[in-house]
């Protein structure tokens, strides 16, 4: 009888670790996505701020009137290095996403594994209900 409970007990918890295991995999994959977005607006961003810097500096040194570029040079590269603060800032979160990604897959495939080796879970098709 105290068998039967601890299998039972047990299978509540496994069914309801893996039921949060199901519903935080996609959202983890749809956050996962919108990092890696940001991520590559950032270099497009870090991309044109260098190009911006650069092309000011040209005019600046070809200009015949005394126009002072220097500050909005200054302003520019200022703003690329905060980008890439950023940028550094995503990528690791997007790495550990990755990671907590990984754990949570193989964290259900030990949990299926488990109850299918118990005889408590049978897996479904997915064209079945």
């Amino acid at each position: 009888m105290a068998a039967a409970a601890l299998v039972e007990t047990s299978s509540g918890k496994d069914a309801i670790a893996e039921g949060l295991l199901d519903l935080l995999k996609p959202a983890i994959q749809q956050l996962d996505l919108h990092v890696h977005s940001v991520r590559e607006s950032q270099v497009e961003l870090r991309e044109h701020i260098d190009s911006l810097a650069t092309e000011l500096c040209r005019i600046n040194e070809h200009q015949k009137v005394a126009l002072d570029l220097d500050p909005y040079v200054k302003k520019l590269l200022n703003a690329r290095r905060r980008v890439v603060l950023v940028n550094n800032i995503l990528q690791n979160a997007q790495e550990r996403l990755r990671r907590l990604n990984h754990n949570v897959a193989k964290e259900t495939a030990r949990r299926k594994t488990m109850l299918e080796a118990s005889g408590v879970f049978t897996p479904r098709s997915p064209s079945k209900p």
